[in-house]
């Protein structure tokens, strides 16, 4: 992992560390006691940020009658059965972050798998497999998942049941890893309180949707890489504009950044601080890619002719000039620059990380009327994204592939400089993909806006899922991945679609 911060020293340095530091801290917790219940690794592991030495080892401690300060210690090895023990340590789980563990091993081997679990108060957590990245100079292939948007209360986790299985090298999760709404009545399956707005009310939140065993199993399965979207958060927030009076949203912002960082395998560098938090960052894969990993909701201007209470609309450009106002910016200044100077011209693949569809996918007014755009995606900014895709044309990027999640339905789409050239350039190509359970719009309409949109090559609303990329030197392909019964928790899934980009020519081809 690149542009987060810092690898840490040594693991067995560290160790060696942390073990002196606790013999000098007789007040640590090690054990448990009488009054204390519940399993104490009820959430899982997980890992992330994978760096060619090391990784994000995570858990959190979970049940009653647990001290201030509670000392872990996590362990990485060769094998499952931890017969061949690589590095070791001791971390200390706080009660004013929710008794979190970010462990940060490093001086690993690169491009290889490992091992690892966690001890504390008498009981070991389940076992994840992790992977470290490839060494810059090293050929390379990637396997990864995009996947976002799990509402809990609308669906089972069985796409995750098969991302277990599918022994990929990393996850990318795009957003909506949890809804803050309350569930409505005829739910699946509920969430507990209404909507969250504390910090206590979002950790229960991320507590309910860690429980569930298929999502644990991907999670322990390999390395994730996190963005997150606004429902993390609330309903369309933009910067510090959400559904509370400024000061208001400010805490809740924090508390929402606090939980998110507890409950995801991201570095201690990153916890947040106070309503901010750098979720911004690369991660390059070996000689082959460089992923790009976005944040369009800290940064972003107000949607666009919002009225008094913000959020998104459907609107023309007649309804609204702000539209077309050319200092709108969907990421913020800084992080537009930060991209722009981070483009890999030597890699064959440079992968952006997004929240949402980058294509335009106007819909037909009615009756030949003017198109309708909806506010809170890229179409909302289109300045913002012809500065970025001009960017991709300026430098001749033939191996742009952006990825997104969001709107609940699988897109494959030629980017271009100007949409309404049918003849325009292709610059990048996208896969925006479904959601792991959250509903969609009905297909009929999804039909009806594409047709509209010709370099909208592919758009389906009617299947929950993921899409599997791999990517090779000369050419990735990729895979979209649907969900039989979103209602079925032992549901099979197969592949809708196959479709394939080349190297250094962009645009989709059909595999």
């Amino acid at each position: 992992m690149t542009d987060r911060a810092p690898p840490e020293q040594p693991a067995r340095r560290r160790a060696v560390a942390q073990s002196a530091a606790l013999l000098l801290a007789p007040w640590l917790s090690t054990r448990g006691s009488a009054a204390s219940t519940g399993p104490r690794f009820a959430l899982g592991v997980a890992s992330g940020q994978p760096r060619p030495d090391g990784m994000v080892l995570w858990t959190r401690l979970t049940g009653e009658g647990l001290a201030d300060r509670v000392a872990v210690r996590w362990e990485i090895a060769h094998d499952e059965a931890f017969a061949r023990l690589v590095a070791h340590g001791v971390e200390v789980a706080e009660a004013a972050w929710a008794h979190s563990v970010h462990a940060e091993p490093a001086g690993l081997a690169p491009e290889r798998s490992y091992w690892y679990r966690f001890i504390a108060l008498g009981e070991v957590s389940a076992v994840g497999r992790t992977r470290t990245a490839p060494a810059p100079d090293a050929a390379a292939t990637l396997d990864l998942v995009t996947a976002s948007c799990q509402r809990y209360d609308a669906g089972h986790y069985a796409a995750w049941r098969q991302v277990a299985r599918d022994d990929v090298d990393l996850v990318l999760f795009l957003g909506d890893y949890i809804y803050e709404s309350a569930s409505p009545r005829q739910a699946l399956r509920r969430h507990e309180g209404g909507r969250a707005a504390t910090l206590d009310q979002y950790r229960a939140r991320y507590a309910t949707y860690k429980s569930d065993p298929a999502l644990q199993a991907a999670h322990a399965a390999c390395p994730w890489l996190l963005v997150w979207d606004d429902h993390e958060v609330a309903n369309d927030y933009a910067g510090l504009n959400g559904p509370a009076s400024d000061a208001g949203f400010a805490a809740q912002r924090a508390a929402a950044y606090q939980a998110y960082w507890e409950h995801q395998p991201f570095q201690k560098a990153l916890r947040p601080r106070g309503p901010k938090m750098r979720i911004v960052g690369r991660c390059d894969w070996g000689r082959l890619a460089r992923i790009h990993l976005l944040d369009d909701r800290q940064y972003r201007d107000p949607q666009a002719c919002s009225g008094a209470h913000g959020g998104s609309r459907v609107l023309t450009r007649t309804d609204c000039a702000e539209l077309d106002d050319p200092a709108r910016s969907l990421l913020g200044a800084e992080q537009e620059r930060w991209l722009a100077g981070g483009w890999d011209l030597a890699r064959p693949w440079n992968v952006v990380a997004q929240q949402t569809l980058m294509a335009r996918f106007a819909a037909p007014g009615a009756e030949g009327g003017e198109p309708r755009v909806w506010t809170d995606g890229w179409d909302g900014y289109p300045a913002a994204r012809r500065r970025l895709l001009g960017q991709v044309a300026e430098r001749a990027l033939g191996g742009v592939v952006v990825v997104g999640g969001d709107v609940h339905a699988s897109y494959v789409a030629d980017l271009k400089t100007d949409f309404g050239d049918p003849r325009g350039k292709v610059v990048a190509t996208e896969f925006c993909g479904t959601s792991i359970t959250s509903p969609s719009l009905a297909q009929a309409r999804i039909d009806a806006i594409a047709r509209f949109n010709p370099h909208v090559r592919h758009a389906r609303a009617d299947r929950r899922g993921y899409t599997r990329l791999r990517f090779g030197p000369e050419r990735m392909h990729a895979e979209l991945r649907v969900v039989e019964d979103v209602m079925d928790p032992a549901s099979t899934v197969s592949t809708a679609a196959r479709f394939a980009v080349d190297a250094g020519r962009p645009g989709v081809l059909v595999d």
